[in-house]
């Protein structure tokens, strides 16, 4: 992943960010952090969708080894505009997060013009849609090396964006943004698909993310588009051959301790995303270790609807949720 520069100072910057929280909440309450998840849609500059749109991909194409490519199907009306991007950036503000997981994100450039401003770390694959972090303006971060194990030894599936918040600190948090394979949201993971294999094969290499975590005694969270509906998966996570059959009861099995997760939308109706979508679970999920869920703020989670103003919005809602900042001792 590439590195950032020009950080600020850890303790003025944590200073300076917990003041500023504790002035907006009141003396009496504590401080938090308002984590934030987004599948933009393809999200890349229009020069950049029209040099593209110049080569694509048909039917039944991937892009491989590299490959800067998009479908010929997103040709022309997945184009954002330059006034799409002053409407994206309006609504992100309202969110008011401190760190978005962006997926499907053409890297720094695009996520520039949504969050003026804000610092950004995202994996080094060149494929268009990538996964990353923005990081709101005065906090302090650090770039972790990717996460390529999720891209699996193949290299066909994204890689996990890893960042960790106030470094070397008693606030210290860490989160992994995730897209994982799409195409096998609802069945098990056993199912005979290309895409089913595939996820069932980057089930393990989370857990192992998560499990590391937990046992380093780490506040963590992992978010992003799962491309899996949790509401149809039930335990065990496993069948009697020891094959993953299901996502959610596999990584949120409680071993190593700590390993435990929150999906902070559990028992949540969402509404529909965006005005022509029908009401459906959802593939998003915000999932917060055990010693970070105890910090949850009761009633923070959000999915953010888009205005029912017939402009194209993007097809995943932007979901949040803050959780405490009570100081840990190291």
């Amino acid at each position: 992943m590439r590195r950032p520069t020009g950080i600020i100072p850890l303790s003025a910057a944590l200073g300076a960010f917990l003041a500023l929280a504790a002035c907006a909440q009141g003396p009496q309450e504590q401080p938090s952090l308002t984590l934030a998840t987004w599948n933009a849609e393809w999200l890349m500059e229009p020069e950049t969708f029209d040099e593209l749109a110049r080569v694509c991909i048909g039917r039944g194409g991937r892009a491989g080894g590299g490959q800067r490519a998009i479908p010929c199907d997103l040709v022309p009306g997945r184009r954002w505009t330059d006034a799409d991007f002053d409407r994206l950036r309006d609504f992100a503000a309202r969110v008011q997060a401190d760190v978005f997981a962006l997926q499907e994100v053409d890297g720094r450039a695009p996520a520039a013009r949504v969050f003026p401003g804000w610092a950004a770390c995202f994996t080094a694959r060149p494929h268009v849609q990538n996964v990353g972090f923005v990081i709101r303006p005065g906090i302090p971060y650090r770039c972790n090396p990717d996460y390529r194990e999720l891209g699996l030894p193949e290299d066909d599936v994204r890689w996990g964006a890893d960042l960790t918040l106030f470094p070397g600190s008693g606030h210290e948090v860490r989160l992994l943004a995730v897209h994982l394979k799409s195409g096998c949201n609802r069945d098990p993971l056993t199912r005979d698909t290309d895409a089913c294999r595939m996820l069932q094969r980057q089930v393990p290499v989370l857990e192992a993310w998560i499990d590391a975590r937990a046992a380093e005694g780490a506040r963590f969270a992992v978010l992003g588009d799962f491309n899996r509906r949790f509401d149809r998966e039930f335990a065990p996570g496993r069948d009697r051959s020891g094959r993953v059959v299901a996502l959610w009861p596999e990584i949120d099995d409680g071993d190593p301790p700590g390993a435990d997760l929150l999906d902070v939308a559990e028992g949540v109706t969402d509404p529909a995303c965006r005005q022509q979508d029908p009401l459906r679970p959802p593939i998003d999920h915000i999932l917060l270790g055990a010693s970070l869920a105890d910090g949850i703020v009761p009633g923070s989670y959000r999915m953010w609807t888009y205005p029912r103003d017939g402009a194209r919005w993007p097809d995943h809602c932007i979901r949040s949720v803050s959780v405490g900042l009570q100081p840990r001792t190291r």
